[in-house]
């Protein structure tokens, strides 16, 4: 069937012809952002011919699940396209605000093009679910673990991604030494036939890749809408304010204290054991535990070694001359250029 409505308005072939038109100047554009209103007008324009084209169709019923490819017309054959060409277009919507919504309806359009390509036979390729997250039905890969990768399938997509690579630059390829014929109108029917056949080829490795896309973007904006929406959960019990400590020296033991407490009336001192009671009763550290495995002859021994030490006369002796000279020698004595 000839597709040739349009009484009284522009045709089918019009329609599809302006939408494929700005479809490549967008992808040709030099546009520094997407977001341009030069950029959107071209989208908004394009959207709507080829909305209107995909009704036409729908109104001839162009199309039929009960028909073989060589039934369709050659000239009928580019109105496949239609929407590859819509889930191309609605992609290139730059709301924010509605970017879920923009990529459900661009994977709508793609896989309502895939399923149609796959009703006539063209291509060789496994369809994407229905839904974002759903188990492909002719998936011959076993049962995984969720919480494990999935190499296999990782293997079996990059495997995929390289072969639709290939076949992408070979169809453009075959594509571009085409066109200029088929445009001119110099090619005869069975070019023309395996020109469009080639554009729909090509569209249907464009489509598997925006669904793969889309699908990933949809998982992070369904997360993050889940995030927003959660409740916020209980907060574990504040702990309580610590009191400001206050400036003071911290000197190994008494006899240090009497020491540097000389000459220093703004600064007090504390020794080690005074300042880890205050820490202690201050609930910041807990009382040390005895080591296990220690026998009472080594914590015997280790009292000892720290008695001695603290009798040791020489050390006596050099605090006392230490605490003499500090009696003597207050604090900034000879600083007479600030420099300690």
């Amino acid at each position: 069937m000839m597709a040739e409505v349009g009484a009284g308005g522009p045709r089918l072939a019009e329609l599809l012809a302006l939408g494929r038109r700005l479809w490549d100047e967008l992808e040709a554009s030099t546009e520094p952002s997407s977001g341009a209103s030069a950029v959107q007008d071209k989208v908004r324009q394009g959207l709507d011919a080829l909305q209107r084209a995909a009704a036409m169709v729908a109104q001839l019923e162009l199309f039929s699940e009960n028909e073989e490819l060589e039934e369709v017309a050659s000239a009928d054959l580019k109105f496949m396209l239609l929407p590859a060409l819509l889930g191309g277009l609605t992609l290139k919507q730059v709301d924010l605000s509605r970017r879920r919504e923009h990529l459900e309806s661009a994977r709508e359009h793609f896989l309502r093009f895939l399923k149609l390509c796959r009703n006539y036979g063209l291509g060789s390729f496994q369809l994407p679910p229905s839904t974002p997250g759903e188990e492909k039905a002719e998936s011959p890969l076993p049962p995984q673990d969720p919480t494990q990768p999935n190499l296999l399938a990782m293997a079996m997509s990059r495997t995929a991604k390289i072969e639709r690579y290939k076949q992408k630059k070979e169809l453009e390829n075959k594509l571009a030494s085409m066109s200029s014929s088929v445009e001119s109108g110099t090619a005869d029917e069975d070019q023309i036939r395996e020109f469009y056949i080639l554009q729909i080829q090509k569209w249907i490795n464009t489509s598997l890749e925006e669904i793969e896309s889309i699908d990933q973007e949809l998982v992070i904006l369904r997360s993050r809408d889940a995030a927003r929406q959660a409740p916020a959960g209980p907060r574990g019990p504040s702990r309580p304010a610590r009191t400001p400590l206050k400036p003071f020296i911290l000197t190994r033991d008494a006899a240090q204290a009497r020491v540097f407490g000389a000459g220093y009336p703004g600064l007090p001192t504390m020794t080690v054991d005074d300042w880890y009671e205050q820490r202690r009763k201050q609930g910041i550290v807990s009382t040390p535990q005895r080591v296990p495995g220690a026998s009472d002859e080594e914590l015997q021994k280790q009292q000892q070694e720290t008695k001695e030490e603290e009798d040791d006369e020489e050390a006596l002796r050099k605090a006392r001359d230490w605490d003499d000279w500090k009696d003597t020698h207050p604090r900034g004595y000879g600083n007479r250029h600030n420099m300690g």
